[in-house]
């Protein structure tokens, strides 16, 4: 049986097809009919099957770390949330949810606390993320739209990339727009983004701007243009107002060409010709993402990008137009629904007393909260400070993904009532949680979500649900009910909330707001279980959807013409001084997502880059004296972390950049969240998350070592680690001071048995040891240590788990340290999908001597799968002679 369902990661929003045989087992693929992806996934998508089953999940509610049912569970919830609404008022009480959530999911939480509770006080992990670009729209456009889709991509001359590893975080975009070069190679790629990413491999001119310096650049493309004559002169008149205050504006702060180079730190001329060829290119699409938004000015450059559409007339036009690449899977449904503090439901503004009374009529409601409440870092301030004494958090993992983060787990510890849903048992936010919900995961929900472009799918369940979990719709309709609030959550299932939505947005519109779905509130639940994806506006039944919008040249600000919006650059917040020399910056990788709770159980996305670490310019890594592979503290004003060294050559002079995944669930101290100073955009309330003041030490360790045990290990007491699962062992990397541990620590931490069939080397005077288990003649554990880093290859150990018997061959390379054979060790991964080292690649590539990733491809499979590795793959063709 095949369903067909969307991806739960990033924005793009690919279709997939999950097959299920009658034993239950889950084969996933790409959906080659959805319009986002056409059958391609990334290596995170391919490998959704591995993070199924119920290993892991939270089950059964708990109630201060008891096991309740789940009516009591319930009854608790809604009991503190009474105590405390009637005591302290409604503002005391506040939801934090996220961009997982399904629509219908964030359409019920937005309406019991705004409509029903009274408050404003819901915000989402999208205000982290998307937040500038929405509030850029907002005052342009008059509403959060996205103007174009990804045909655009594939129908536009120039790409601008600015602020967005696409190759990386949206791989499967990248894959289209690589694709579209390469059927036409005449269209031009231009990479914005201070590190030379994978990005960059695609890329025909890379300007590595210094941090921050967007709106400079782009005030300067807006003076030059206008100064080329590229003004769309009947356009602006006829559609825009506000140019004049813009344009002094950006003329002011960049009308010099080399004033602005030197802001920017790149080269006068390269940057010329950056301008020269949106100049001079009709079909433009700038792409933008959080590079742009994750900044105490992100509203602003997202306007100073929008301004140069404007000025030129290159929006609402096929191939044209800015484009936000949205992060989360349901960003935009969440913002289609309120899901933030500022905004009412159906793209309604909270300060508008006519939208708060037409929101309050069309649900019945008791009220409806008169003002904004309180954005995610205020809100989590506010916790701290004890203004907000109950919250209810849901599907996201603040502890460690906001800014600050060690101040966010104080302000929960003080927490009058903490309630969490989630469906996995142990995260850092869940260990403070009061009140423990099973929500329902990926494979057991049934709903919609809306992708970058506007696209809505349905996400559909084939697994039954796990244990007690439920759909968060429904754990917020029960306790509704017991609040009081029977009347409006009567529901029974997805669909009946989703025709609702539609109605509301329908709900005296008239043309007045863009986001429309009416055309689907009367949606029958046969044809709600048939939906194919469609593109908003959906104003009536049966219409096929708009790839495209504001192509009348009509806006919805007030008059009905877009705004430009006077831009003044500013540096970022926090400047970098003699303390804190260095700017840290971060950011997603690969093949992981968010904080790891789902993708940390897929082994196949574990092997790529297994561990937290550090990326820093190989100069700045020597006046920080630590080196390549070095274990190394990134310190600043705000918390600090250990991490491994990386010098990829990506990183430009003065910046260092640290994945954002690692938590406490998988290393000891690699939280990069509590390091990032919390300041935020003044209008969107977004966080500073690429720009903290940071310095770089050594982290001094005596030995390292690693542990690879198909069994958990016992409790480790080492000075730092971190793990990761593979495909029949868990990965421990671990590094001490003192004496390095030897035998009996290592029986102990692989847990063996007194007559275990035990192999051993030691060397106490060099402080080498090494130690196999073995049972029924397989490895079930093994442990490497030494006073160097180079310890043996963790590929060739993963072939090794692999077998069925180990032969004596292999038992003295265990004692040696390492294979008979250098083809036994296929390397670092490259292909995730299909487990392809870089040794292997390396030795193909040479022995052949294959000159294009297609002729990889045909040998080895690498790269024909989700394409996240191509950028990689070229590189290795580009220097065959690294065998």
């Amino acid at each position: 049986m095949s369903i067909r369902t969307t991806c739960p990661y990033c924005g793009v929003g690919c279709g997939v097809l999950a097959d299920v045989d009658a034993r239950g087992t889950v084969r996933i693929s790409g959906d080659p009919a959805h319009p986002a992806n056409r059958g391609r996934l990334c290596s995170k998508g391919s490998a959704l099957g591995q993070t199924l089953g119920s290993e892991g999940r939270l089950l059964h509610p708990r109630i201060n770390g008891q096991r309740a049912t789940l009516s009591t569970a319930l009854d608790y919830v809604a009991a503190g949330f009474r105590r405390i609404i009637d005591h302290q008022g409604p503002d005391a009480v506040a939801f934090y949810v996220s961009g997982q959530l399904l629509t219908e999911d964030y359409y019920i939480a937005n309406k019991l606390m705004k409509g029903f509770i009274g408050t404003a006080n819901i915000d989402t992990n999208s205000r982290l993320c998307m937040s500038s670009a929405v509030s850029g729209h907002k005052r342009a456009f008059g509403e959060d739209i996205v103007p174009v889709c990804y045909e655009d991509l594939e129908l536009a001359d120039l790409i601008v990339l600015v602020g967005s590893n696409t190759a990386w975080c949206h791989p499967v975009l990248f894959q289209r727009i690589a694709q579209a070069k390469q059927q036409r190679p005449g269209l031009q790629i231009v990479v914005l983004d201070p590190r030379r990413t994978m990005t960059c491999e695609i890329a025909d001119l890379h300007l590595p701007v210094r941090s921050g310096s967007d709106v400079w650049l782009f005030n300067g493309l807006l003076a030059y243009l206008h100064k080329q004559g590229l003004t769309a002169t009947d356009f602006v008149a006829d559609h825009t107002e506000g140019l004049e205050e813009a344009l002094q504006t950006a003329r002011e702060s960049a009308g010099d060409l080399s004033q602005v180079a030197a802001a920017c730190g790149i080269d006068t001329e390269r940057l010329r010709t950056f301008y020269r060829l949106f100049a001079s290119t009709a079909r433009v699409i700038t792409a933008f993402s959080m590079g742009v938004n994750q900044s105490s000015a992100g509203s602003d450059k997202v306007n100073s990008i929008i301004n140069c559409h404007l000025l030129t007339g290159r929006i609402g036009r096929p191939g044209a137009g800015p484009f936000s690449i949205t992060g989360q899977p349901n960003a935009m449904g969440g913002r289609e629904v309120g899901g933030l503090a500022n905004m009412l439901a159906a793209h309604m503004e909270i300060d508008n007393a006519e939208h708060r009374q037409l929101v309050r009529n069309f649900w019945h409601s008791p009220q409806v909260a008169e003002r904004p409440g309180l954005k995610a870092v205020e809100l989590f301030d506010a916790i701290h400070d004890g203004k907000v004494k109950a919250v209810w958090i849901m599907a996201t993992n603040p502890v460690v993904s906001l800014p600050d983060a060690d101040k966010v787990k104080a302000a929960l510890q003080r927490c009058e009532l903490v309630v969490v849903s989630d469906c996995f048992e142990s995260t850092d936010t869940n260990a403070l949680a009061h009140v423990l919900l099973p929500a329902a995961g990926w494979g057991e929900k049934d709903g919609t979500v809306t992708n970058s472009e506007r696209r809505i799918s349905r996400q559909r369940a084939f697994q039954p649900l796990s244990g007690e979990a439920r759909p968060d719709w429904w754990l917020m309709c029960e306790v509704a009910r017991r609040l009081g609030f029977d009347r409006g959550f009567n529901y029974d299932t997805a669909r009946e909330i989703f025709i609702e939505h539609a109605a509301l947005s329908a709900f005296n519109n008239a043309g007045e707001r863009a986001f429309d779905i009416g055309g689907l509130a009367e949606l029958t639940s046969a044809e709600y279980d048939a939906l194919e994806p469609i593109q908003w506006p959906v104003p009536e039944r049966r219409h096929p959807g708009t790839p495209r919008l504001l192509q009348s040249g009509q806006f919805y600000c007030a008059g009905r013409k877009a705004r430009f919006i006077p831009t003044v650059p500013r540096a970022p917040a926090n400047a970098t001084h003699d303390e804190f020399p260095w700017v840290l910056n971060t950011g997603r990788i690969r093949d992981q997502w968010h904080t790891m709770s789902r993708t940390g159980r897929a082994p196949r996305l574990a092997s790529h880059l297994p561990e937290p670490y550090i990326d820093m310019h190989a100069q700045d890594a020597l006046l920080s004296a630590v080196s390549e592979g070095q274990l190394a503290r990134v310190e600043t004003q705000w918390g600090a972390l250990v991490a491994r060294v990386k010098t990829t050559g990506e990183m430009p002079r003065g910046m260092v950049f640290v994945p954002i995944h690692w938590n406490g669930a998988f290393a000891s101290d690699a939280r990069v969240g509590a390091l990032v100073n919390p300041i935020v955009d003044p209008v969107s309330g977004e966080p500073e998350f690429k720009h903290t003041p940071a310095r770089v030490t050594p982290f001094t360790v005596n030995w390292h070592g690693f542990i690879l045990s198909r069994t958990p290990a016992a409790t480790l007491d080492t000075t730092w680690w971190s793990t990761v699962r593979g495909e029949q062992f868990t990965r421990y990397e671990i590094a001490g001071r003192g004496r390095p541990p030897a035998s009996d620590w290592a029986r102990h931490v692989l847990r063996a048995p007194v007559d275990a069939d035990w192999v051993e080397y030691s060397d106490p005077a060099s402080g080498v040891f090494r130690a196999v288990l073995l049972i029924d003649e397989r490895i079930a554990g093994c442990v490497f240590i030494s006073p160097r880093m180079d310890l043996p290859s963790r590929a060739w150990l993963s072939n090794l788990f692999a077998k069925k018997k180990v032969s004596d061959v292999d038992r003295v390379s265990l004692l040696n340290g390492g294979p008979a054979s250098s083809a036994a060790d296929p390397g670092p991964l490259v292909c995730s999908c299909f487990g392809v080292g870089r040794n292997t690649l390396c030795s193909v590539i040479a022995r052949n001597k294959l000159r294009t990733a297609r002729d990889v491809g045909r040998e080895l499979k690498a790269g024909t799968n989700c394409g996240s590795c191509l950028p990689e793959i070229r590189q290795l063709l580009a220097q065959p002679a690294r065998v």
